[in-house]
């Protein structure tokens, strides 16, 4: 679609965001911005854009000034240091007449980036409209893997509640469903409904408790590697770290924990979206603490994106290959090891041969920890899942 069909979703970025940088390597200084005229697409890898929808956001309606107020901080970073950068900030998105049409648009921006290897990095407004962000996946007929990064399991399904608390049931009913995989990173017991998990876990979709990522945030990579989508809700993160937030939590993530599971999914060669939602300034504290947080985890996701090694391929020297015996069916489990990145993978074989269908998904991304339970003797329940859900 042509460049100019993309500019009339979008309103230009207020001056008074930008022309106060002086210094000549801040980030935006390495940005094309959507200023006096709409930034040309040419050899662009990410694009900004902001989200002022808050209609479905129920106590959380300061999400409308999230894009600016995280742009204010971020804009003012130092460029990373990967060499040359290629990002253009859109502005902000001009909402629908109502909900379902501004996540049609999301949908349609999208996909129109996406169709042009362009990343669509979305900030502002609440975590319901990840459902259009998802919808742009539909035009491209291959099975999706998604990742929530929530305190919280938005799994409500009454049209009485909010729509931020009912998008994963929007996502788990769509059809066509092209969902392969669905993943909820850090989220809260205690404010999870013990139905809504053993639901995810019948339909063989892994949840992972804040406790368990805390423990050691590197177990989270191989999660976060699997994701085509993924999408961060600020109430994941700790209030001390993030008070901007009407659902702002005693506990949860650090804020640097947040930036290590960005720089992960930078990192994801397969990843080709990622959103920040439910980020309030009405609720930040005098030092927009939490914009701050979410401009650095920008940064690292960044940063990240620009240091991929691009592995797409398990042929060569470029990977060790392993069996292991194990002591019943499957008779061995075959696992990866990069020697560029030392990250792992397990191979899951088709139940059915179907691999056109599911061919991306052949090779299962795992930790180190995976390969030692299988040394045990012991199925990685990782493998488990993906192949119940080839079956």
């Amino acid at each position: 679609m042509e460049q100019p069909n993309l500019k009339i979703f979008f309103s230009a970025l207020p001056e008074h965001l930008y022309s106060g940088i002086t210094a000549h390597d801040s980030l935006v200084k390495s940005m094309r911005l959507h200023a006096e005229s709409f930034p040309e697409l040419e050899q662009i890898d990410i694009a900004l854009i902001g989200l002022t929808e808050n209609r479905g956001s129920g106590d959380n309606q300061g999400v409308s000034g999230a894009a600016d107020a995280i742009r204010q901080k971020l804009y003012k970073l130092k460029r990373c240091p990967t060499g040359t950068l290629r990002i253009a900030d859109l502005g902000n998105l001009i909402s629908g007449h109502d909900l379902d049409e501004t996540n049609l648009r999301i949908r349609e921006v999208c996909s129109m980036l996406m169709n042009q290897n362009i990343l669509p990095l979305l900030l502002g407004g609440s975590h319901d409209l990840s459902y259009g962000q998802y919808q742009a996946y539909e035009d491209l007929e291959k099975l999706v893997s998604v990742v929530h990064v929530d305190a919280l399991l938005d799994l409500e399904d009454s049209p009485e509640q909010p729509a931020n608390l009912r998008h994963v049931h929007q996502l788990l009913v769509h059809e066509p469903n092209y969902l392969f995989n669905y993943s909820l990173l850090a989220y809260q017991s205690y404010l999870v409904d013990p139905s809504a998990m053993a639901m995810l876990e019948r339909l063989y979709f892994e949840a992972h408790r804040l406790g368990n990522l805390r423990r050691d945030i590197r177990e989270a990579e191989p999660l976060v590697r699997e994701a085509d989508l993924l999408s961060f809700d600020i109430t994941a993160i700790k209030a001390p770290d993030a008070p901007g937030n009407a659902q702002a939590q005693p506990f949860g993530l650090t804020g640097e924990e947040a930036c290590q599971l960005c720089w992960y999914a930078g990192l994801n060669e397969k990843l080709s979206s990622i959103s920040f939602f439910e980020y309030n300034p009405e609720l930040d504290d005098a030092r927009r603490t939490t914009a701050s947080v979410v401009a650095t985890m920008i940064w690292y996701f960044i940063e990240g994106y620009y240091n991929r090694k691009q592995e797409v391929s398990f042929a060569g020297n470029d990977y060790q290959r392993f069996i292991v015996t194990m002591p019943a069916e499957p008779s061995t489990l075959t696992f990866y090891k990069s020697r560029r990145s030392e990250k792992w993978w397990m191979e899951v074989p088709h139940p059915n041969d179907d691999v056109s269908r599911y061919g991306r998904n052949f090779m299962v991304p795992c930790s180190y920890n995976d390969y030692l339970m299988a040394v045990q003797g012991e199925m990685p329940e990782r493998w488990i899942n993906t192949y119940n859900k080839l079956i």
